[in-house]
């Protein structure tokens, strides 16, 4: 009870202009705990992939390391809180007015650029992302003021090199990973359970000795923790290191050697404490991002109230060294981890970073492919030749057995070995980094570290490198994108907080609610719309071939079914929008057919590898007639293609519309196309293949007249006087839809013998 009548005493006492002011802080409090999920949901990509990718434990016992790591990294993280206060600018130059107009600027920013990435399954940078704000906020903030400073207002030389540390770890953590990941195969191969004998204890005492050393010795030199440890631990820690390390190393190394006689998986130990540093290396390196801005901006505004309420004083005690209240920091640590266990988006950006890093040779085209991932994996297979010709045979032949692959695939996406190199040697990185006191990107450090300790696995075949470079140029410039985003929208919006003032701060803030609530009503709507694909789950998941066997089989049919729906309908609307001269949606059409051969094409990729887990014999017998139907579905949406790119390129130049008489021909050849892929359809969907003959000599009859109709239209193309270029997209479409359903008869012949209960011996169909 006294602490509310401690409250309202407190707010009774403060003028109006103070009171505004206070609002402001408590919505900015608000942001913060919004910053700590969605932050969380970013990062947790960092400190979980290793784990969870190399499944060194079952997900929940990862989660519950993870938090612990978090909780204490966040509860003694108060060293870093110095980079919001005066890391980017100069607070004795700056006003309290001026400071809240850049604080609040980066909370707006924030919140939105994070959740923005977290919605594309992107991992981003929260570090680059409070850096550029507050430089962009506090840029625009110092030319808009009158003292007369301009740009000497801002530590230019401390920004300098916060920046290149933070875009220098990219290089840096790439090389280092792909160099340790190199030394760590050769020393313990693909078949490292046959090759740990006495080499694993070494390896875990230097894993988990150098997980000591950055994360009590470095990591927590400056944090607060360290007035808590007994004296004689502090000298013995912190003075005389050295000893410190070479005791800590004989009694790590020993102990994991006797784990590994008593048959303890000694790697996951060391992946799990790994996840623990790292986790609490996040905390205390990243926890700055989330509220330290928030926490600064209250220190300003209790300094405004114990000057008089003078919003034109300037902030001075800003360069002090921040005192961070522990129960901030403690309630911060428990939202994180709250976050932890219950964010979706998390889940989405860890299989990002998992697929981009995996041991499994498949093609991932989430990305696509670019121009500079092919000319780079071009470039790199050539030099990759060129040092492989000019290597001693005994070596490479040495080397090779080395790197040679299980002979079955585990089903991870990547093994123990690896994960334990990633996360000790981001953990180091990112510890030193936070002992310097530059806010080193965890995000950068980390994903860069996987993605050069699996080009050392040689994970990237020349069947998937350049969808995996294409991901990873993606990921690496989206951060780039994050900068110069973040600097622009921050400038942005400190600029109208700056002219507009207190009343411009509320009314961004009411923006700022409508937002946030229309951008949550969005994605629980978008998120009710994507179902779950459990047959597929079930598929990729389940030991009983029955069961497997019977769920590919309604997952082809769904698949196909889907494509036929789609094909009838994209047909039909480019016909009519030909007809009716309309460009937008035969432009939306042919962007619809590109996304639906990426959806065929990744889910025959998926239900090949289904065919690949249900009886040999059954699998033989069905897989030629999978593939026709498939092949007959890539085609179909080949010759929508083929169809409206002409009438596209048609009506954007302006050209005569189709004339009347052409759509009226054309209008009932139309329709009996749409009714013969709907009827197909229908079949495929129902299982009933009883009327199958009937629909395709329907549609081997208007094969028959299409056929009659192009040999009339080309006898009017060489006694036509009218327009040659409306003719020729005419022709185009009558053949194209002569190929169709050609198509689409292969595909009900395929379907019938794919979903039969018995095949009998035939000859195979031409492909």
């Amino acid at each position: 009870m006294d602490f509310f009548n401690n409250i309202v005493s407190y707010v009774s006492g403060l003028g109006s202009l103070e009171l505004s002011y206070m609002f402001v802080i408590a919505f900015m409090f608000t942001l913060a705990i919004i910053d700590l999920t969605v932050g969380v949901s970013n990062d947790a990509v960092n400190f979980l992939s290793s784990a969870v990718g190399s499944r060194a434990a079952k997900i929940k016992h990862v989660l519950i390391v993870a938090a612990v790591g978090v909780f204490v990294g966040a509860s003694f993280s108060s060293g870093m809180m110095d980079v919001a206060r005066h890391g980017i600018f100069d607070p004795s130059f700056f006003t309290f007015q001026n400071v809240m107009c850049i604080y609040l600027a980066v909370v707006i920013s924030d919140v939105f650029l994070l959740d923005l990435f977290n919605s594309l399954g992107l991992p981003t940078s929260t570090t680059v992302s409070m850096v550029f704000e507050l430089l962009g906020a506090s840029f625009i903030t110092a030319l808009l003021s009158s003292s007369g400073q301009g740009l000497g207002m801002l530590n230019t030389d401390k920004a300098m090199t916060i920046i290149i540390s933070i875009f220098l770890s990219v290089a840096i953590a790439f090389i280092f990973g792909l160099v340790v990941q190199w030394i760590s195969r050769v020393i313990f191969t693909f078949h490292y359970k046959k090759n740990l004998g006495r080499k694993i204890g070494l390896y875990g005492g230097f894993a988990s000795t150098a997980i000591l050393y950055f994360m009590v010795v470095k990591g927590l030199k400056g944090s607060s923790i360290k007035t808590m440890l007994p004296l004689a631990v502090q000298e013995l820690v912190f003075e005389d290191t050295t000893k410190f390390i070479l005791c800590a190393f004989v009694v790590m190394t020993v102990l994991m050697q006797l784990l590994h006689w008593c048959k303890v998986n000694v790697l996951k130990i060391v992946v799990l404490m790994g996840t623990f540093s790292l986790a609490m290396a996040f905390a205390g390196n990243d926890l700055v991002n989330f509220i330290g801005v928030t926490l600064a901006g209250l220190e300003s505004f209790q300094t405004l109230v114990a000057n008089g309420g003078d919003i034109n004083m300037t902030m001075g005690s800003l360069n002090l060294p921040a005192t961070t209240n522990i129960l901030f920091l403690i309630g911060a640590g428990a939202v994180m981890v709250y976050a932890l266990f219950t964010s979706k988006k998390a889940r989405k950006v860890l299989q990002t970073s998992i697929d981009l890093s995996s041991q499994q040779n498949e093609e991932n085209d989430m990305f696509g492919t670019s121009s500079v991932a092919r000319n780079l994996v071009r470039a790199v297979t050539k030099l990759v030749d060129a040092v492989t010709k000019n290597t001693p045979d005994s070596v490479k032949k040495w080397i090779a057995k080395r790197f040679a692959p299980l002979e079955e695939r585990e089903d991870v996406a990547f093994d123990l070995v690896r994960a334990s190199v990633n996360l000790v040697l981001a953990g180091l990185l990112i510890a030193l980094g936070t002992s310097l006191k530059l806010p080193l990107s965890t995000t950068y450090v980390t994903f860069m570290v996987g993605m050069g300790s699996s080009l050392a696995d040689r994970a990237w075949s020349r069947e998937s490198a350049v969808y995996r470079v294409t991901g990873v140029v993606s990921v690496v410039g989206g951060w780039f994108i994050t900068a110069g985003a973040a600097f622009i929208i921050a400038a942005l919006v400190g600029t109208i907080l700056n002219y507009g003032g207190i009343v411009a701060m509320y009314i961004m803030i009411a923006i700022v609610i409508y937002l946030l609530i229309r951008s949550h009503i969005a994605y629980n709507k978008k998120k009710t719309t994507e179902k779950v694909d459990e047959k597929m789950n079930v598929i990729l998941k389940s030991e009983d071939q029955s069961e497997v066997w019977e769920n590919l089989k309604a997952h082809t049919a769904e698949t196909l079914t889907h494509t036929l729906t789609f094909s009838a309908e994209a047909y039909k609307k480019m016909f009519e929008s030909f007809s009716k001269d309309a460009l937008r949606p035969l432009k939306s059409t042919l962007i619809k057919i590109v996304e639906e051969k990426a959806l065929m094409k990744k889910q025959r990729r998926s239900e090949t590898r289904g065919l690949q887990r249900i009886d040999q014999q059954m699998a033989f017998e069905r897989s030629t007639w999978y593939h026709l139907c498939t092949n007959s579905c890539q085609q179909m949406l080949n010759t929508l293609t083929r169809i409206g790119e002409p009438m596209r390129e048609h009506a954007d130049h302006s050209f005569n519309p189709l004339s009347k008489s052409y759509v009226e021909e054309f209008s009932p050849y139309c329709s009996d196309v749409y009714e013969v892929l709907n009827d197909i359809n229908n079949i495929i969907a129902t299982g009933d293949y009883t009327n199958a003959e009937e629909v395709s000599t329907r549609a081997k009859e208007l094969k028959h007249k299409l056929a009659n109709l192009r040999k009339e239209q080309t006898m009017r193309l060489h006694q036509s006087n009218g327009s040659l270029r409306m003719d020729f997209v005419y022709l185009n479409l009558i053949q194209e839809s002569h190929e169709l359903l050609s198509e689409v008869r292969n595909l009900l012949r395929g379907g019938n013998k794919f979903f039969a209960l018995q095949v009998t011996t035939e000859a195979e169909p031409k492909l």
